[in-house]
């Protein structure tokens, strides 16, 4: 098993120590690029897949790195409506 197939499946079992740093390394491997809106965006990020223009915005988790899991339920719909998982 990969290390992105590790994380999806994290992903979908709605782990609760699933970190931004994951999140990130899974897209990145997916074909997202990480997009931060300017020095006053504060904890509002982008990922953009630049193949099919796919956007996914998020606020980074804070004070921990843990995502909550309403995030995880909005990265898994996403992922799933533009079909890179099933």
């Amino acid at each position: 098993m990969t290390k992105r197939e590790k994380l999806l499946s994290k992903l979908l079992e709605k782990s609760k120590n699933f970190t931004y740093n994951e999140l990130r390394s899974l897209l990145n491997g997916l074909g997202y690029k990480e997009l931060t809106l300017g020095k006053t965006s504060g904890s509002r990020v982008a990922f953009i897949n630049e193949n099919t223009n796919h956007l996914i915005r998020l606020h980074k988790p804070h004070p921990s790195n843990k995502l909550k899991r309403y995030q995880l339920d909005f990265i898994e719909i996403e992922l799933r409506n533009l079909g890179v998982i099933k």
